[in-house]
């Protein structure tokens, strides 16, 4: 591995993506991204007694997809590294005892799906592993319960209030085997804390805009490239009111946004117009990574995409921290993924 500039990895080896799979609930399954998940709930309980359960079940199904996908056995993977937005992140932590493998529990709020991306690819770039899973998930009735209003509340939300996917994405890092086809992790540029001073727990757009600007802004500095590199920038949950902030100040920064396509998860996952219940639009840690190891990756697979920079976002608030009256600070980690060919 390399560092370049003060915030980015390059990964020498460049480590390939062997399998991965994206699990989701009825809502997602209604939307324009359907055909590209590898299973859809019918049901938000999925079976289970409790929301906390049925979001248990989600990661372990997606888990065990990504295993099938990428043709490898239980006993082959050799590290977990995942996380999600629950208190002391039980959805991965459950899912890892299920797993049985070493596991690594990390946290970045809605950032967790590229934070887990990055590290699981820099422990198997680093030679620590032949392969390591990267993986979160969200479900909408257990965040909602936890950092606003449980859904049996109803209540009455703002027009900046995101809707919490019901998702869990997992992806197998492994080495370069020279298969063709493969998609490459090539860098990870680690964002740093932002705070806008926002408060409300309702407009999570605006509060994660900062950071996802900072870090797309140290991403291009740090490794000489220009948006037109790419040809997909998504974001992770801004929505339509995070994502014209983050255009506003990449342009103030002199960024060059225009060069490509500019997009968040959050707004490709929903149709806003038909699923008017999302209101501002998707948000959750399965967000980013269901459309990520879902839609993005099979479209990069049949060659409609070459190069994609996935820039998660999330926010650090905790419901204790939101009692007190704390504003909320927020972190973005960049992730790119190239198909095949030689590194730029």
């Amino acid at each position: 591995m390399k560092q370049l500039g003060s915030q980015t990895w390059q990964f020498t080896t460049r480590p390939v993506i062997v399998g991965a799979s994206s699990v989701v609930g009825p809502e997602e399954g209604e939307g324009p991204l359907a055909s590209y998940f590898d299973f859809i709930y019918d049901s938000l309980e999925m079976g289970e007694k409790t929301w906390e359960k049925a979001e248990r079940a989600l990661f372990e199904k997606a888990a065990k997809l990504a295993l099938i996908n990428a043709e490898i056995q239980e006993q082959q993977l050799e590290f977990f590294v995942g996380g999600d937005l629950m208190n002391q992140i039980i959805s991965s932590s459950f899912a890892a005892r299920k797993l049985g493998v070493p596991y690594l529990g990390v946290f970045g709020a809605c950032s967790t799906s590229m934070e887990s991306l990055a590290i699981a690819s820099m422990i198997v770039d680093s030679g620590g592993a032949n392969y390591a899973l990267a993986g979160t998930s969200s479900h909408n009735c257990t965040v909602e319960k936890q950092f606003r209003y449980p859904t049996e509340y109803g209540s009455q939300k703002p027009p900046t209030a995101q809707y919490t996917i019901t998702g869990s994405g997992c992806a197998i890092v492994g080495k370069d085997d020279g298969q063709s086809g493969r998609i490459h992790v090539t860098t990870a540029t680690i964002g740093k804390v932002m705070d806008l001073g926002l408060t409300d727990p309702f407009n999570m757009g605006a509060a994660m805009a900062p950071a996802a600007a900072d870090t797309l802004t140290a991403h291009f500095r740090d490794t000489g490239l220009s948006p037109g590199y790419y040809d997909l920038i998504v974001t992770g949950d801004l929505a339509s009111v995070g994502l014209p902030i983050a255009k506003k100040l990449l342009a103030e920064e002199g960024i060059p946004m225009e060069q490509t396509v500019f997009s968040d998860c959050g707004l490709m996952i929903y149709d806003l117009e038909k699923q008017k219940y999302v209101i501002a639009g998707g948000s959750g840690c399965g967000c980013s990574a269901t459309v990520t190891y879902g839609h993005i990756l099979k479209r990069m697979k049949r060659g409609e995409l070459k190069r994609v920079l996935v820039v998660a976002t999330g926010a650090l608030l905790s419901p204790l921290s939101y009692q007190q009256g704390e504003s909320i600070p927020c972190v973005a980690h960049a992730v790119s993924l190239e198909s095949g060919g030689e590194e730029a």
